[in-house]
């Protein structure tokens, strides 16, 4: 059975190394509000759309004080060079072993063309300033999330 994160929990803390080869760590960042957002591989359709978006809202999430992450099992040279050709502006996370995909119920189960699969749960998570969960979103559509995201955030479009 997965784990399922709800409102209020302490988010999972985790040390993972970026795109660039830095170690991040979620504690580390207490104080601003994390966009935590899991995909399943770098450089595919849905994944390139999603992390496009965020992306592309940046500014305006980074505005409302809100840092973002993506994390998916991809090693760091392949985030390089997702980063590198989309031209992406925040660090993305390397999760080899799917251990904090895992303790984020983001990884597991999932339907994919009528066959069943293990892998990453496409989901996204908000952690608050104090490091505790304040939305999680699991089985989430790469197209338009960002935006439906921000509308749940309060945050303009």
């Amino acid at each position: 059975m997965n784990v399922r994160l709800q409102p209020g929990e302490t988010a999972p803390d985790f040390t993972l190394t970026t795109d660039t080869g830095d170690p991040v760590t979620l504690s580390s960042l207490q104080g601003r509000k994390v966009i935590l957002f899991a995909y399943p591989k770098a450089m595919t359709p849905g994944c390139t759309k999603e992390a496009c978006d965020f992306r592309d809202s940046l500014t305006g999430l980074q505005a409302a004080g809100y840092a973002v992450l993506g994390i998916s099992p991809d090693a760091p040279e392949a985030l390089a060079k997702f980063v590198e050709r989309d031209g992406l502006t925040f660090p993305l996370l390397s999760d080899p072993e799917h251990k904090v995909l895992e303790e984020y119920g983001a990884w597991g189960e999932k339907k994919n063309y009528g066959r069943t699969i293990v892998g990453v749960v496409r989901s996204t998570f908000v952690v608050d300033e104090h490091g505790d969960i304040e939305l999680a979103q699991y089985n989430v559509k790469a197209t338009g999330h960002v935006a439906r995201l921000k509308k749940q955030l309060g945050l303009p479009e």
